[in-house]
Parts: C-alpha cells; structure tokens; sequence
C-alpha cells in the first residue's frame, strides 16, 4: 500500500472508528417499556395506548412526544378528575427519575392516537416511537385488547 493511501485511510477510517462506540451507546436506551396495550372502544377514530416506562439508568429520561404510523395525531394526555369532573390534558414532557417507572394506565397518563388510519380489530400490533429528550427515540408495540381490558 503506497504511504498516500495509508495516510488516506488512516485519516478518515481512525477517526470514524473511533466514534462508531459513542453511537452504539447514544442509540442503547436504559429505558425499557412494559406490558404494551392498546384500548380502542368501537365506532370510533380515537385510541389509548397503556405501558410501564422502566429507567435503569443512573440520570433521568425525559418522554417529548410520540408518533405511529397508524395515526395523524400522537399525544401524551394525562387523565384526572377534578371537582366530580373528569378531564383529559395533554403533557408536553414526562420524566422518567432513575430507578423507577411511570405508569400509563387507565385513568391517567397514556398515548392518545387520534385520527386513525385503520381498524384495529383485538390483537392487533400498533407500533408506536417515544420521542426523548435529546433526540433518543424508544420503539414500542402495543397489543390491542377488548374494551373491558385493563
């Protein structure tokens, strides 16, 4: 190998080389997701998707948004009842401390798909991407359960 090729090579496969590390880490996520499922009363354009967000991570992660596919609109909402009343509101960010887990349950926090592109009969796998702060992204797949489910 003539010393210019050498030199070439060395130039730009060292330094490539020596960041392909940092990308394996950036896209491992310590944040892990859990009993994925999907409610979707019938009749209607709109879902709920419900998981466990586990962090074993040593900082926090913090949750900015969703996609899927199967939707034109993803939201994180967040259920309450406030004076008898029960309200739905939708929550920019969710921190996830390190160490511990946020549920999205009935009742409370969840991913909203609205405007659905298709049916999704029980059983069905939605896909959906959790957007983290910084540029990370989580895939999930939800399984669609009865109505009745919880």
């Amino acid at each position: 190998m003539s010393k210019w090729l050498a030199f070439v090579v060395a130039s730009v496969l060292l330094p490539a080389a020596a960041f392909v590390p940092s990308l394996v880490r950036a896209q491992a996520s310590p944040l892990t997701v859990v009993n994925a499922w999907v409610r979707k009363p019938p009749g209607v354009d709109t879902a709920a998707v419900y998981f466990v967000l586990k962090n074993a991570g040593p900082s926090a992660i913090t949750i900015t948004g969703a996609s899927s596919p199967i939707a034109e609109h993803v939201m994180v909402h967040e259920s309450s009842t406030v004076d008898g009343q029960s309200r739905m509101r939708m929550k920019d960010t969710v921190a996830v401390a390190p160490g511990k887990s946020v549920a999205f349950s009935p009742g409370g926090l969840h991913v909203m798909l609205s405007g659905l592109k298709k049916e999704l009969p029980v059983g069905t796998r939605v896909p959906v991407t959790l957007q983290l702060e910084g540029g990370g992204q989580v895939s999930v797949t939800a399984i669609v359960r009865s109505l009745g489910s919880n």
